[in-house]
C-alpha cells in the first residue's frame, strides 16, 4: 500500500482481536510516533502500553476512577473491560514542556499528530486500530494512577489489534468541500 493510498483509505477498526502488534510491528508504530511535526524537538509525548496483564491493570485503574467519581456498579464493569476490547492498548500523553516559543497548544497537537500516525502504521502493517477518548482521558484519578504529571494530559488511548472483521469502506468525504481560498 502507497502512503497515499493509507491516508485516503484509512478508517478505524473497532472490533479488535489477537494477535496483538509483533515486537517490530510495535517497533514501527512507536517510531512513526516519534516522527511526527515536533517544534523544537521537545518530544511532548510519552505512550504507555498496555498488553497481557497490563490490560488488566488498566481496567482496574478506570474501575477505580469510575468508582471514586460516583458511578453505579454496572458502569464501573463497564469501564474495568473497556482495555479488553483489544490486544493491545497505548495511552497517548501529551507532556507539556515550558518552552518560551511553543505554547501547551502546539504540544497536544503534537501528541495528537503521534496518535494518528500511530494508528496509520499500524494500518500500514496490516493491523486495526482505533483512538479513543471519553471522559477516562480526563479523569485526574486515570492521571495519578498513571503517574503523570499536573500538566500532562492523555490525548487518547489507541487500541491496536487484528481486525476482527472487514469493515466496509466509508464514503470519501470530498477535502475541497471543507476549504476556500483567501
Amino acid at each position: 500500500m502507497d502512503a497515499l493510498e493509507l491516508l485516503l483509505t484509512r478508517q478505524s477498526s473497532p472490533r479488535l482481536i489477537e494477535p496483538a502488534p509483533s515486537d517490530r510491528q510495535l517497533k514501527n508504530i512507536l517510531d512513526a510516533a516519534a516522527r511526527v511535526p515536533d517544534h523544537a524537538g521537545l518530544t511532548p509525548w510519552e505512550f504507555i502500553i498496555a498488553a497481557g496483564d497490563g490490560l488488566e491493570k488498566l481496567g482496574n485503574i478506570f474501575a477505580e476512577a469510575s468508582r471514586l467519581n460516583g458511578a453505579e456498579q454496572e458502569f464501573i464493569a463497564k469501564t474495568k473491560n473497556m482495555p479488553l476490547r483489544a490486544p493491545m492498548v497505548i495511552t497517548v500523553v501529551a507532556k507539556i514542556k515550558q518552552h518560551p516559543k511553543v505554547p501547551e497548544f502546539e504540544q497536544h497537537l503534537a501528541a495528537g499528530c503521534a496518535a494518528m500516525a500511530m494508528q496509520q502504521a499500524a494500518f500500514a502493517q496490516g493491523l486495526g486500530a482505533i483512538w479513543r477518548t471519553g471522559g477516562l482521558a480526563f479523569d485526574r484519578n486515570v492521571h495519578q494512577s498513571l503517574e503523570l504529571a499536573e500538566s500532562d494530559q492523555i490525548v487518547g488511548f489507541l487500541y491496536v489489534g487484528t481486525s476482527a472483521l472487514q469493515a466496509n469502506i466509508k464514503p470519501t468525504k470530498e477535502g475541497m468541500s471543507f476549504a476556500r481560498y483567501i
